[in-house]
């Protein structure tokens, strides 16, 4: 059973910054491209930002040059780095792996994200 583990979400004042993580197998992290979803209530779960296996990133517009994905293959964790947050990045965050060999998209439990105002 493939496991993502996520952690980092937590409250945050906007302009703050949050860093969540995403621990993955090792096949999973090496074969898999990486990402993160978010999901806010009653709204459709949207991307945010993916990391291919050799470090090529896609960011959803709204997020760019506020959020940071990131690999670090000596801990099989994928990283999102929040800065300059803002209330309506208030979400449930969500860790993926797609495009693996032979399965997935995998997903992690989600983290709760609170941005206050």
């Amino acid at each position: 059973q493939v496991q993502l583990v996520e952690s980092g979400g937590g409250s945050v004042q906007a302009g703050g910054s949050l860093k969540l993580s995403c621990a993955a197998s090792r096949f999973i992290f090496s074969s898999c491209r990486m990402g993160w979803y978010r999901q806010a209530p009653g709204k459709e779960r949207e991307l945010v930002s993916l990391i291919s296996t050799i470090g090529m990133s896609f960011d959803l517009d709204s997020v760019t040059g506020r959020f940071t994905i990131a690999r670090d293959s000596s801990k099989d964790t994928v990283y999102l780095q929040m800065n300059s947050l803002k209330t309506e990045d208030t979400a449930v965050y969500y860790c993926v792996a797609d495009r693996c060999p032979g399965g997935g998209p995998y997903w992690g439990q989600g983290t709760q994200v609170t941005v206050a105002s």
